[in-house]
Parts: structure tokens; sequence; C-alpha cells
């Protein structure tokens, strides 16, 4: 099975009319206020999938500032799940900052079916991952539900870019170390921290983490994925490809180019994620 673990979906009047949520939402409107930045559907995200020939996806929410626009968001992920049950999981879109609100809203995505939390954008958001008492509670509540938690992360070096960020490797590795029993996803590669789990006590630290490859033909050329290989074990990677920003079927190339073994790129194109979400791995 191959599965996509982030992309994004927004409801189709998000997508054909974006400049109306602008006001609502400063950090939106940074990303989104160029005409030329994609938004998809969750139909042009099926279309997508069948397309490159991948059986499933992660449709993950957008980090959003307002708190109800997550909810509305999650109303549609919920209602796109509903009608896709065999090609999308989705990810809710949370506010930290909105306090018990927030883990109401993670309550409440979770009886209605969406499988993890994410993707956190703490530098859009207006918040930091080392603030450990405003993200207690989120990360409580997914532990308590056995929902995976899906944050960005940021690369200190290399180009600037729009939604780069500033989520350091220390804010995420002491969320990692403050919830060990956390299963915490890093976009993006987690800025860089493969790298420093050659350090006995970040290994430890770290148990609980996957790294996501959203958007790494942008980023790295295909020898990160060898790199990542020996640095974690190819069984913590889970393919992203980040869509609309970037085409599924150009991030898979990207894999299957890498040197991998051919059983390492089964798992990091859909088994390792199939595992983490307790979803079967066989195609549908």
């Amino acid at each position: 099975m191959r599965i996509d673990a982030h992309t994004h979906v927004f409801a189709p009047e998000v997508v054909g009319g974006r400049e109306k949520l602008f006001a609502r939402d400063p950090y939106f409107r940074q990303l989104y206020e160029n005409p030329r930045a994609r938004l998809a559907t969750a139909d042009q995200l099926v279309a997508e999938l069948d397309r490159c020939g991948f059986d499933r996806a992660v449709a993950v929410g957008w980090g959003w500032t307002d708190h109800a626009l997550c909810v509305e968001q999650n109303d549609y992920l919920i209602e796109a799940v509903k009608r896709y049950p065999d090609r999308l999981i989705g990810f809710a879109a949370i506010q930290p900052a909105a306090g018990p609100a927030a883990v109401r809203e993670v309550e409440r995505v979770q009886k209605a079916g969406l499988r993890g939390v994410g993707e956190l954008m703490p530098h859009g958001q207006g918040y930091q991952l080392d603030q450990e008492p405003l993200l207690a509670p989120l990360a409580e509540a997914c532990v308590a539900l056995g929902l995976p938690l899906l944050t960005h992360t940021s690369e200190p070096v290399g180009h600037l870019y729009p939604g780069k960020g500033e989520v350091s490797v220390q804010t995420v590795l002491h969320l990692a170390t403050a919830f060990p029993d956390l299963k915490l996803i890093c976009g993006h590669w987690g800025g860089g921290l493969p790298f420093y789990e050659l350090m006995p006590e970040v290994r430890a630290a770290t148990a609980n983490v996957w790294y996501d490859t959203a958007a790494s033909p942008y980023l790295y050329d295909p020898r990160i994925y060898p790199a990542a290989r020996l640095l974690v074990g190819a069984e913590k990677v889970l393919f992203g490809s980040d869509f609309p920003l970037l085409r599924i079927d150009r991030c898979a190339r990207q894999v299957a180019e890498s040197g991998l073994a051919p059983e390492d790129v089964d798992a990091v194109l859909g088994g390792n994620t199939g595992r983490l979400l307790g979803i079967a791995t066989s195609p549908i």
C-alpha cells in the first residue's frame, strides 16, 4: 500500500474564495495571498492519488490562528473522510492557544473518525513547542486518545521560503522529552533532528518520534533517504508530499531514485504510516 502521510485539503468555498479568510487569519493570508499558491479540495486530492497510483493520503489540518476556523476545517475533514473512507485519513486542525476548547475539539474529532492532530504551525499560530503549560493539555489528550501529533519543523539553515518559520530542533526535542508517550510526527524531516539522534540521550528522548518527508525535493537531494536510514532507521521515515504544494509522483520518484533497498522503499512509501496509524497495509 502506498500512503502519502502529509497533504492539505480545504473546503471548496475556501479554495474558491480564499480572500474572505484573510482578515480572520493573518498567517493564512501570508502564505496564500499570492493566487499562484495552490489550494486543493478533498476531491482533487483523491484524483491526485488515482493519477499517481497511491492508495491513501493523510489529509492534515491547517495551522489556523482562529479556533473557529479550526472547527470549520475539521467539519470539512470529517465529511471528506466519510465520503472517502478507504482513501483519506483525517488529522485535525487545532489551535493549542484555545485552551480547554482545543481539548474539547480533539475529543470531538476523535469520536467523529479523525485519526490524528496537526499540522501544528507554532510560528504562525503564535506559540512555541517548548511552552509546556500551553502544550500539556493537548499532548495529554493525544496520549489518552491514542492520536499521533504532527508538527511543522524548520531547518535552521538553507534557503528561505514562505512558511519556513522558526520551529527549532530545541523546542521539538523539549516536547518529545516532556511527553515521552506522545506519538510525535515531525514534518519536513524534523528540521535536522535525525542527525542529533546519534547522541544517545537524544535517541532515547525520540523513541516515539517519526519524520515525514513533506516537500523533500524542495529541500534536499535524494541522498537524504539513505542518510536518514543510517541515522534513525528507515522505519521512522514517513513519505509525505505536502500536496498540493508539490505533486505526489514527483516526491515519490525521489524515494525510488534515492538508492534505498526495495524493502525500505516500500516501508517509507506506506508501510511505516500504515503501522503507525494501525491500518491495513495491503492495497485496497
